[in-house]
């Protein structure tokens, strides 16, 4: 497994796409934070992180299934997922080692990040922050990336096409993140169903964990879908 997470550490980071990719994410959120004065925070009047945890889900959306497009559609079209299967390697480890991979890069990605909360805190008059609710959002945050990648790799393992994959991905992401939401607010569904619709999106339970409370149900949601996500994943493997 750790083999299997090492070469894709390598692979990529050994040209310019891992490097983009924490750039881009970090230069989206800086413009958006720190420039345009509709969102920055600046213009917020509070020193908080709320606009950067409102953002970020947004940009995550289409930057993993950036990073993870190419992670197993490409051993399929190269052909190089045969000479994968003939190593002493079982397919659910082929599954973490790639995952785990996706992980230490979105956490590369997270980690520059840390320089807002500095940030915030110099603009603060008291020199004071929500601490705790910084910490909850930042837990929130990991396990939402975690679980885009965990959907985006089994979305990955369906195709041998990387734009595919990438297109797949980004729907499915968005409709577990706003779909339910969305639809939860149709005039059929309010004060019926609505509460309930809105539960099975990504986005209530990434909300839930922001304001700084680790409830047990947002836990067990968000590892429900990384397991069903990689489960599936490791089924289409062991098919091929």
């Amino acid at each position: 497994m750790w083999s299997i997470c090492k070469k894709e550490l390598n692979q990529f980071f050994s040209n310019l796409t891992g490097y983009i990719a924490i750039i881009l994410f970090l230069l989206i959120n800086g413009i958006f934070l720190f420039i345009l004065p509709a969102s920055s925070i600046f213009e917020y009047g509070y020193a908080s992180l709320d606009k950067f945890f409102e953002l970020a889900p947004w940009v995550l959306l289409f930057l993993v299934p950036a990073i993870t497009m190419r992670s197993l559609s490409d051993e399929f079209k190269a052909g190089t997922f045969e000479i994968l299967k003939t190593k002493p390697l079982s397919s659910l480890q082929i599954v973490q080692g790639k995952y785990f991979a996706i992980l230490l890069v979105l956490i590369f990605v997270i980690i520059p990040t840390f320089v807002y909360i500095i940030t915030i805190k110099s603009l603060s008059a008291s020199g004071n922050i929500d601490t705790g609710g910084i910490a909850g959002s930042y837990i929130g945050l990991f396990l939402l990336a975690a679980t885009f990648a965990a959907i985006s790799l089994c979305c990955s393992s369906f195709t041998s096409n990387a734009v595919i994959a990438f297109l797949i991905s980004a729907f499915v992401c968005l409709i577990l993140y706003f779909g339910f939401n969305a639809i939860s607010h149709l005039p059929l569904f309010q004060g019926n169903a609505d509460y309930y619709i809105e539960m099975l999106g990504i986005d209530f339970h990434y909300q839930s964990i922001s304001r700084g409370v680790l409830d047990s149900r947002d836990i067990v949601y968000f590892a429900s879908i990384i397991f069903l996500s990689l489960l599936i994943t490791q089924k289409n493997l062991h098919t091929k």
